[in-house]
């Protein structure tokens, strides 16, 4: 017997569709090593537009993707992170590639800071929103909120010092969220928890296996 209907082919269930979250996580962690590693001043900052590839089709594309499919198996949480940062990646390459250039050099930094502002609101609540999922996943959100918040002040306050700084903070961000991927993506490939998460709210975190579902979805 056919499983289609009239209106179409039968819904795929949520559970059968692969975890997303070990790629967003690769996506954001990999651009935001690179980016952080010129905040940081650890590369030759003429060499900056090295990130807008990777900000566009890794930490850009591949995690609003993921975010689609996040949407798909119902993860609220996933969905919302991943669909944000992704645009965060995608905005970021358009602001450097064709804004920044035409603002005035005196105030530029003003407007940096208050797109770094903005981002740094979005995952100060998301932190929040992470307490109810697992230490691995707290732990990205909360440094990423940090990394924002000194970036801001940096550009804000024109140092390079404060910069630098916001880099380093990136930097371990980039490592928690690869950590993160890489429990996930193991423990998938394996069948069976190798590599901890560190649930923080009982065996209904781990209902599904992934980094990013909240317990009640």
């Amino acid at each position: 017997m056919s499983t289609s209907t009239a209106a179409g082919p039968a819904p795929v269930a949520a559970d059968t569709i692969a975890d997303p979250g070990p790629l967003g996580l690769a996506g954001f962690a990999s651009t935001t090593f690179v980016l952080s590693s010129f905040n940081a001043h650890l590369i030759d900052q003429n060499l900056l537009t090295v990130v807008l590839p990777l900000a566009l089709f890794y930490g850009g594309l591949a995690q609003l993707l993921a975010g689609m499919w996040e949407f798909r198996k119902g993860n609220t949480f996933g969905a919302t992170a991943f669909v944000s940062y992704g645009a965060f990646w995608l905005s970021y390459a358009a602001y450097v590639k064709f804004v920044v250039g035409t603002l005035p050099p005196d105030t530029a930094n003003q407007a940096t800071g208050l797109y770094l502002v903005v981002w740094a609101v979005f995952t100060v609540y998301m932190t929040v929103a992470a307490l109810r999922t697992n230490a691995a996943l707290l732990a990205v959100f909360a440094a990423l909120a940090v990394t924002f918040i000194v970036l801001a002040i940096g550009e804000f306050d024109t140092s390079v010092g404060i910069t630098k700084v916001g880099g380093w903070i990136g930097l371990v961000t980039a490592v928690f969220a690869w950590y993160a991927s890489f429990a996930v993506v193991t423990n998938s490939t394996w069948k069976r928890p190798v590599v901890p998460l560190f649930p923080l709210t009982g065996a209904a975190l781990g209902r599904r296996g992934g980094p990013i579902e909240g317990p009640h979805e």
